[in-house]
């Protein structure tokens, strides 16, 4: 019997928990069940032969949730692929919903029910099959003196290693040339090579050991195999009187994969840069304001709504609003824009941005991991602890490659003395095909170019939230960008006022802008930019009703004042047909014409235009040399719509698109066989976001919603969506080619190996560097520009 307590959301009353109770107890394997609605938690007992995931189904069933809640562990022993592959299938054997284990961060990411799998149960599991686990710890300072630790380490061991085989394998030569040497003793040649083969290598014999207790086999078991094989023989002989040895191999092999695992290490620590830099950038003090004085604080002191000073110079501490002052930001760190922002009050201020030449005076808005860089960090590290698709046939592959590498070896061993008849020809090619079979390339190859792709992209203010974005970014052949805010600056001006009626100018705003002070569409709020910037009073309106997608009414001085397109003077039943020449007109120049009527008749047209990006023109151009077809999305009219459209050379215009509709406009595309991305703001766009098959949100500063794409644009600049295309073609095409070198080094090394092509030694050399071709062939992700 197991005892469970999950946690429950959704509870209101006790009624809620004699329902969940009700439910749960109708199971005959669930026993003594007590559910508390006040604290949110339902404790029962459960027989051992039971799934806890039926219990939760129950409850959700009856319209409650179990949340989903994530356990992060730090774990210590892996050494390939195989590694990954043993610790995810025991894992999968637990009660969670999903697993993930990263073999370049050493880390494992498992999702469970709260309250199904504790982290305790987890962490067993995985020690149980020869590893070692701990909660993870969410300092990267702590992180990289562990890098450096097992740096200096291997470099250590690498050095000892080679002190005692260069004798070894500098005595192979003269032996050749027949002259004699202090090492032609084979009991000093054995002295020299067990402490490579059982102090230096001794790792090799607890990882093989561990793996196979764990029912497994990895890496540490195909080296601990062939260079036993080799040192005993060697042993034998030395024993036996024979003046034929292969410690010299035995050492070098080992060295040889050490010095690998060294270059391999170091170059694995570079691509975790781009995170180490962003941490970097916290500002470490503040100065707040206590009393009227300004103090210096920790920043782990500073609190919400404390006042804070940043000097010229100085880091902005935290997320923030300026009360006072006025200067400009260098922001090129977050969002990768090289121009300063000018910041006034009222405007957002990033935290650790570089204040440049104006004193201001802040108030803290964020703090700790609710801020923008802290979120950048997190969003950063998920998607470089997630696997993209084309990583499952490497995973597929690792999971058997040692024990069919040990058959294979066998089988070599077998052949080649029943033909050769020769003991040692045989051994000496099985040992090569152990020890040049590397699994570790296969589960490099992918997540180091994830883990430099993401982080590069990160540095220019491109957010990309998991691997697998990057790879249907790479495959995109249809973007729909909605125009206000995207297209355009999403801060509509007014243009023209067009009277019809015995109005004046001055009166067809006051009552239009006077309806519109109640909209929160950014046209209605131009026009009443536009009235203010005039000097016009404006009037609260009574009986606002507005029209989605088509305009807003109200009363103003006991007149019932409508104003919008088309679409509402023809609901409304309001003749129009007087001003109908001016409004394909305004329509043609790209303006949005907006109808003021009032008595039943037309009185005047009032238009407002949103400008052009400056960059837009260039963004849409690049995009079709991309071969990628360009949509614009609007709830303008046609005739406006086709306007700018023409101005921008985009041919696909989706006009008088209602917000509800935009989803629908995507799943349209994709029902063609489109690989659609669609770009918008990351807030109002977001079910269109989320049906698209990649969602960019373009935003700046306060207003960015950083979970609501697959790729965010911190900087609003249209020509990041290029750049993150072209990120990730770099990314896609650099797994692709570490997968190939990685797939090719073993189909063409294991036979080289197996026909007696090649020396042990260097067979060992080779697999240790594999693995180092492939992480240098990541790196060139940060050098190269995209």
């Amino acid at each position: 019997m197991k005892h469970l307590s999950l946690t429950v959301e959704g509870m209101s009353c006790e009624a809620c928990s004699k329902r969940i109770e009700k439910v749960l107890s109708k199971d005959p394997k669930i026993h003594n069940v007590y559910v508390n609605s006040l604290q949110g938690y339902a404790n029962f007992d459960l027989e051992d032969d039971a799934d806890p995931l039926d219990a939760v189904k129950k409850i959700q069933n009856v319209g409650f949730n179990v949340p989903i809640r994530e356990i992060k562990l730090d774990i210590d022993g892996m050494s390939c692929q195989a590694c990954v592959r043993r610790i995810e299938k025991v894992l999968e054997k637990l009660p969670i919903e999903s697993v993930n284990v990263q073999l370049l961060q050493n880390q494992a990411f498992i999702k469970t029910y709260a309250g199904v799998v504790t982290k305790e149960e987890v962490i067993q599991a995985i020690e149980g099959i020869g590893f070692k686990a701990k909660e993870s710890i969410e300092e990267n300072n702590k992180e990289g003196n562990h890098s450096l630790e097992q740096m200096q380490k291997l470099k250590r061991d690498f050095l000892i290693s080679l002190i005692f085989t260069l004798p070894l394998f500098s005595h192979m030569f003269f032996h050749m040339a027949n002259i004699p040497t202090p090492l032609d003793n084979g009991w000093l040649q054995m002295a020299l090579a067990s402490v490579v083969q059982f102090y230096i290598g001794r790792r090799y014999y607890i990882g093989a050991y561990k793996s196979l207790k764990g029912g497994g086999a990895n890496m540490d078991v195909l080296i601990a195999m062939g260079t036993s094989a080799a040192y005993i023989y060697s042993v034998y002989h030395v024993i036996q009187g024979i003046p034929e040895y292969y410690f010299e191999s035995s050492a070098m092999i080992i060295t040889l994969i050490l010095l690998g695992k060294y270059f391999e290490e170091r170059a694995k620590n570079r691509t975790t840069d781009a995170i180490n830099k962003l941490v970097e950038l916290q500002a470490k003090k503040a100065r707040v304001k206590v009393d009227g004085e300004y103090i210096e604080k920790p920043i782990e002191e500073v609190a919400l709504n404390d006042i804070v000073l940043v000097r010229p110079g100085e880091k902005v501490p935290l997320d923030g609003v300026v009360l006072e002052g006025h200067t400009t930001v260098d922001e090129s760190m977050i969002t990768g824009e090289s121009l300063p922002r000018e910041k006034k009050q009222g405007d957002f201020l990033i935290g650790a941005t570089v204040n440049k030449n104006g004193a201001v005076e802040m108030k803290v808005t964020r703090i700790g991991q609710d801020t923008m860089l802290s979120q950048i960090v997190k969003l950063v590290e998920d998607a470089q602890g997630q696997k993209a698709p084309v990583q499952r046939l490497a995973d597929k592959i690792s999971g058997v490659f040692v024990p069919t590498v040990i058959v294979i070896a066998f089988i070599t061993w077998v052949i080649t003395y029943f033909v050769t008849k020769e003991f040692n020809t045989a051994l000496v090619n099985a040992i090569s095909v152990l020890v040049i079979a590397c699994p570790c390339s296969l589960g490099l190859a992918t997540p180091t170019a994830i883990m430099v792709g993401t982080g590069r992209g990160a540095e220019d203010g491109i957010l990309i939230k998991s691997g697998e974005s990057l790879e249907i970014a790479n495959k995109i052949d249809a973007m729909i960008l909605d125009k206000t805010g995207t297209l355009t600056k999403g801060e509509p001006e007014l243009t023209d006022i067009l009277i019809y009626q015995d109005i004046s100018e001055q009166d067809a705003l006051y009552y239009g802008a006077s309806v519109e002070s109640h909209s929160e569409h950014p046209l209605g709020s131009a026009i009443v930019k536009g009235a203010k910037e005039r000097g016009i009073q404006l009037k609260d309106p009574e009986n606002f009703k507005a029209y989605t997608g088509k305009g807003v009414s109200a009363s103003i001085d006991n007149k019932k004042i409508f104003i919008g397109n088309q679409a509402l003077m023809d609901e409304m039943n309001i003749d129009y047909n007087e001003g109908k020449n001016d409004l394909f007109r305004l329509q043609k120049e790209g303006k949005t014409p907006m109808i003021l009527a009032y008595d039943g008749g037309l009185k005047a047209i009032i238009s407002v235009a949103d400008p052009i990006k400056e960059m837009s023109q260039d963004v849409v151009n690049t995009l079709y040399d991309m071969d990628i077809d360009v949509y614009m999305l609007t709830g303008d009219s046609k005739g406006t719509a086709q306007a700018i459209g023409e101005k921008l050379g985009i041919k696909n215009i989706f006009a008088e698109v209602l917000p509800e509709d935009k989803s629908n406009k995507v799943i349209e595309l994709r029902e063609k066989g489109k690989t659609v991305a669609m770009v918008g703001d990351g807030i109002n766009d977001a079910p269109a976001l989320a049906e698209a098959n990649i969602g960019f949100a373009v935003g700046t500063g306060a207003d960015i919603a950083l979970e609501a794409s697959d790729i965010t644009i911190i900087s609003g600049d249209l020509n990041a969506i290029v750049s993150a295309i072209r990120l990730s073609h770099r990314v896609m095409k650099t797994i692709k080619q570490n997968l190939f070198w990685a797939f090719f080094y073993n189909i063409v090394g294991i036979p080289i190996a197996a026909f007696g092509f090649l020396n042990p030694m260097i067979a060992g050399a080779a697999m240790a560097f594999s693995s180092v071709t492939v992480v240098s062939n990541s790196l060139r992700l940060k050098r190269k520009k995209y």
